[in-house]
């Protein structure tokens, strides 16, 4: 009885703090969003942008670091920010306060790219050692994939030469087994989407071994054997279907082959949103949980091509995400002095980070705000507050049966 009473209250007090949240308009959940990204995104592209990366940001590397930080982490740092500004910055200049700075860090963020790839700057980050800038490249390519307007036609000439030279030097290395075949495609990908060379193989087996691996119900297998673990919305989802449309696009692909991968991304993110509990929380397993709102690109991409389930409103997802980024954000605990991400879940944690991580590695929260990619006027930011599914389930109100998928 004693347990139960305390259950009943602690329902009560989520119940009660959600209620408060509704008072939250999504505009102002919107202007959460993006100060949160500019808080993350701004010391990486800031720096970049003045030459200043190598020299100011720090070098936290987890127990048992594997790799050669400095050939690797700012590479990660500059391709994992703007993965998931990218949608953010493609959209139009407007004279709003979130107009002004979005167009600063546009400008800023054009700098910063011409600086990583001039090789008279202090910042040049080269791509032609290691195996980790392959993983990389890839994400630098998917932000010009996704903002191509925004980031890769005002480009000059010098710099886009030296970025397709970049991505082709990657040609002498291969990578794990596993998810990273899609950054290879990815990356050829891009290179076909511009009009440049690029190696038909690299695709195509990256494209073959996700469909070999698919296991069902949405889920791929991160190589032969399955992982428990958020790669699927970090990695495999958002850069396949990607992929294909560029493929689609150019006539390399069926149109077949593209909407089943979306139908799949669909169906994966019915997980993602349901996995978020009540009090805004989510479960902390796998690799490479320093990613932090990574585990929600799949599930912000969806939405951001307005391709959620019917179901699924996009005012439940806004302010489930919202609730966790404020969990997340809200306080000090996930960023350092200087205002860079530290190793960790939800805090200091260096003990859970990965082999592979180091201070580069935790940009990847960014890819969580793809959603910001849809202006303000859309219905995502303007319907009412909504409660997303585990919040509706937990108190009680009706939900819709899940069930496996045969596709």
């Amino acid at each position: 009885m004693k347990y139960k009473l305390i259950f009943s209250a602690l329902m009560i007090c989520s119940q009660f703090a959600y209620a408060q949240k509704r008072a939250s308009t999504g505009g102002e959940d919107r202007a959460f969003w993006v100060k949160t990204l500019n808080r993350i995104a701004y010391p990486v592209i800031h720096n970049l942008a003045n030459e200043t990366l190598k020299k100011n940001m720090p070098l936290e590397k987890a127990p048992g670091y594997g790799l050669n930080v400095t050939k690797v982490t700012y590479l990660e740092a500059l391709g994992r920010t703007i993965a998931g500004v990218a949608p953010w910055l493609a959209l139009p200049d407007d004279d709003t306060t979130e107009g002004k700075l979005r167009k600063t860090m546009r400008a800023e963020l054009l700098k910063a790219l011409a600086n990583s790839v001039n090789p008279e700057s202090p910042d040049y980050i080269s791509y032609r050692s290691e195996s980790q800038p392959i993983v990389d490249a890839a994400y630098v390519a998917h932000a010009f994939l996704r903002a191509p307007k925004a980031l890769w036609e005002p480009l000059d000439e010098v710099t886009k030469k030296r970025f397709i030279e970049e991505f082709k030097s990657l040609r002498t290395r291969s990578g794990a087994y596993n998810n990273w075949l899609l950054f290879s495609g990815l990356t050829e990908g891009f290179l076909l989407s511009i009009g440049e060379q690029y190696d038909p193989a690299r695709v195509q087996f990256s494209i073959n071994k996700m469909k070999e691996w698919y296991v069902g119900d949405s889920w791929y297998s991160d190589g032969e054997k399955f992982s428990m673990d958020y790669y699927n919305s970090y990695v495999i989802h958002p850069m396949l279907v990607d992929l294909l449309k560029v493929l689609v696009d150019k006539k390399k692909a069926q149109q077949a082959d593209y909407d089943l991968a979306l139908k799949r991304m669909v169906r994966y993110s019915e997980y993602l949103e349901r996995i978020i509990s009540p009090e805004g929380t989510y479960p902390a397993y796998g690799r490479s949980i320093t990613y932090r709102t990574a585990a929600f690109q799949a599930l912000a991409q969806t939405a951001l091509m307005e391709k959620l389930p019917e179901y699924v409103k996009p005012a439940q997802v806004r302010c489930a995400l919202t609730k966790v980024m404020h969990n997340l954000y809200d306080g000090k605990q996930n960023f350092d002095g200087q205002g860079w991400l530290v190793l960790g879940f939800n805090g200091h944690q260096p003990e859970v980070a990965d082999t592979y991580t180091s201070t580069g590695s935790l940009y990847m929260a960014t890819l969580g705000f793809l959603t910001l990619g849809l202006p303000a006027d859309h219905k995502f930011w303007t319907d009412a507050p909504a409660p997303w599914t585990s919040l509706k389930a937990w108190g009680g109100e009706s939900i819709k049966k899940d069930y496996k998928v045969e596709y």
